[in-house]
């Protein structure tokens, strides 16, 4: 699977195209626009609306940009508060996806915190944490701990080959580190289902099993934490972001002590990327 958007075009071959606008005497000429994924989700506990996120993300021949942001509120201040935002720049590598620069900027009930990371060949090098120290108690983040990790954002965006909905898809771990957090998601294949968004996706997505590990940089007696860590029913749902060779979530689902929490798109536009055109002389 190769996520490169801008085929070679040899000169001998721009000429014959060339020649094919005249000859038509008004055909159409397209020129393929970059793919972008636009998404928009609502969070739930027990069926009440709660929070939100919007996530946009740009892929450009070799590189891509990716930012979200989000707020929750109400009852599920009961495991987590606040808002916050994420912004990733990448490059694309064959199959991969590697960060180079990303910010992250998080205001809850520990004050506002803005953390920078910067990578280098896909190795975390550098980490400015602007804000104020975590509380005590939170386990150590340690060097051998922040190898081979990558961000929240570019984590969800899970390559793929020429079948999107494969088994292997699902199989695999996602080593993140938000910036202080450093967590495993483990994926595991549960079934291929349907969905339909409110606006844009509706066809078949891939379900994944998902448990999550925290390993650094959490609060031991965080709520999130106790419910959530090790627990083998929680999925998530991903759909192809058409001609970027990779898949998105377009639902969450996490049962919890006190309901379900759910993350579900109410906009997914991953459409074909669109064509402009210009017609040739009358």
């Amino acid at each position: 699977m190769a996520l490169r958007f801008t085929p070679r075009h040899h000169a001998l071959c721009k000429a014959l195209a060339a020649c094919a606008v005249l000859m038509s005497g008004g055909a159409q000429v397209a020129a393929q626009v970059p793919p972008k994924m636009l998404a928009h989700y609502d969070i739930y506990m027990t069926h009440v609306r709660v929070g939100e996120i919007t996530w946009e993300v740009d892929f450009n021949g070799q590189s891509y940009q990716a930012a979200a942001s989000g707020k929750a509120s109400g009852v599920f201040s009961v495991l987590i508060t606040g808002e916050g935002s994420v912004a990733t720049h990448g490059d694309i590598n064959g199959d991969k996806l590697s960060p180079t620069k990303v910010t992250t900027t998080v205001s809850d009930d520990e004050g506002r915190v803005e953390v920078q990371m910067a990578y280098e060949n896909g190795t975390l090098k550098q980490v400015d944490d602007h804000g104020p120290p975590p509380k005590p108690g939170r386990v150590a983040v340690t060097p051998a701990l922040l190898r081979g990790v990558t961000d929240p954002l570019s984590a969800m965006l899970v390559p793929v080959g020429n079948d999107a909905f494969a088994r292997a898809n699902c199989e695999k771990t996602l080593r993140i580190f938000d910036g202080r957090r450093r967590y495993n998601l483990l994926l595991s294949y549960n079934r291929i289902d349907a969905m339909a968004v409110r606006r844009g996706y509706a066809g078949r997505v891939l379900v994944c099993g998902v448990v999550l590990r925290p390993l650094a940089g959490y609060d031991p007696d965080s709520l999130l934490v106790k419910y959530l860590a090790g627990k083998t029913d929680l999925e998530l749902w991903f759909a192809p972001v058409a001609g970027a060779g990779v898949m998105a979530p377009v639902r969450a689902v996490m049962p919890t002590l006190i309901g379900t929490l759910e993350l579900r798109a109410t906009e997914f536009e991953p459409a074909e990327p669109a064509a402009t055109s210009h017609s040739g002389p009358p």
